[in-house]
């Protein structure tokens, strides 16, 4: 079984759903963040018990070489969508969406199939045709 594998089947036991895991150096410090989600929201409580249960995993199964910091956290109301099941998560929510030709579209993801993003009211988009696209709410 894979890390990531090993850290899904964690965050499932904790009643969320891993939404990613990334590498990040901010100011200078090696980030190895993990994002998770919950229909019922994510607050510090489940972030602490998630980390609580990673963090010997990775005491263990180091996921990259130095130091590193554990963050364990929401991905928030506007963020980026680089998966397909990041997608599929975001059913429902406004995105804005920047195709490799550079066009930008934005509109209410209604659904993800046979890998097409659907936006209500616009022509299907082929996910490999998509340079970014980020959830984003209007206020």
């Amino acid at each position: 079984m894979s890390l990531e594998q090993e850290i899904k089947q964690i965050v499932e036991g904790c009643n969320a759903k891993l939404y990613d895991i990334e590498t990040v150096t901010e100011r200078g410090k090696k980030i190895y963040r993990v994002t998770i989600v919950s229909p019922d929201g994510i607050d510090l409580n489940k972030c602490a018990e998630v980390s609580n249960l990673i963090s010997p995993l990775l005491d263990v199964n180091p996921p990259i070489k130095g130091e590193y910091n554990l963050e364990v956290s929401s991905p928030g109301l506007e963020r980026k969508l680089k998966k397909l099941s990041h997608f599929e998560h975001s059913i429902g929510e406004n995105v804005k969406i920047t195709t490799k030709e550079g066009n930008v579209v934005k509109g209410k993801l209604t659904a993800v199939k046979d890998g097409k993003i659907y936006l209500e009211n616009k022509e299907p988009i082929e996910f490999e045709e998509i340079a970014n696209a980020k959830t984003y709410v209007e206020w």
